[in-house]
């Protein structure tokens, strides 16, 4: 779980069939046949995603078939070019319904060697611990699957929920970064927070079971 130095070629990215499990949940890239699903899951999820999420383009609705299918191929794209990595949630038994995502975006190589997380969940399963699962697996898959140095996400400061996420995970708090991102038309602050390849073996093996 060591994390690899600058100087390192990035690693080939991996396939589009990865697959990972937890306990609950499973996770993969997304396929094309998950247009469907997926605009169902936005459409359901649309006042519950609106105050955490960029506004559209006037006039576009992000789950469209036509949105959806390009944002489909966008994820696989960037996913063989080692560029961002998304991450769709099924319940194990259930695969075909799509629950939620999990991405690590603007990767960067070099001398970064870093990823954003970002992650959203169906209203429905809100507070059962499985967003917690999810990014503790995607937080193990960057180190040990991307060959990452660090992972940061940014959260807004009213967004207890998220943050607790973070904190069950073993992500530090930074900081905390004014008018950082631009969500639902208004230029908000976002708590910063962060884990580094150094740090995460030990706390991936104290929390092998996450309390929910």
């Amino acid at each position: 779980m060591t994390a690899q130095g600058p100087r390192r070629p990035p690693p080939a990215p991996p396939p589009l069939t990865t697959r990972l499990t937890t306990e609950r949940l499973v996770l993969r890239p997304p396929r094309t046949e998950d247009v469907a699903a997926l605009r169902v899951v936005l459409r359901r999820n649309a006042a519950h995603l609106r105050p955490w999420s960029a506004a559209p383009a006037h006039g576009e609705d992000p789950s469209s078939l036509t949105s959806v299918s390009r944002a489909v191929l966008r994820y696989r794209k960037e996913w063989k070019q080692g560029q961002a990595f998304v991450l769709f949630l099924s319940l194990r038994g259930s695969e075909r319904e799509i629950i939620g995502r999990v991405a690590l975006g603007g990767v960067q190589h070099g001398a970064l060697l870093s990823a954003h997380l970002g992650y959203w969940i169906d209203a429905a399963h809100v507070g059962r611990g499985l967003m917690t699962e999810a990014v503790h697996e995607v937080t193990t898959f960057a180190f040990d699957s991307l060959g990452l140095h660090r992972v940061q996400a940014a959260v807004m400061p009213r967004n207890r929920a998220s943050q607790r996420v973070l904190e069950k995970v073993g992500y530090r708090r930074e900081g905390v970064a004014l008018r950082y991102l631009c969500i639902a038309g208004v230029w908000e602050d976002h708590v910063l927070f962060a884990v580094t390849g150094e740090e995460w073996p030990s706390l991936a093996g104290a929390r092998v079971s996450i309390n929910r």
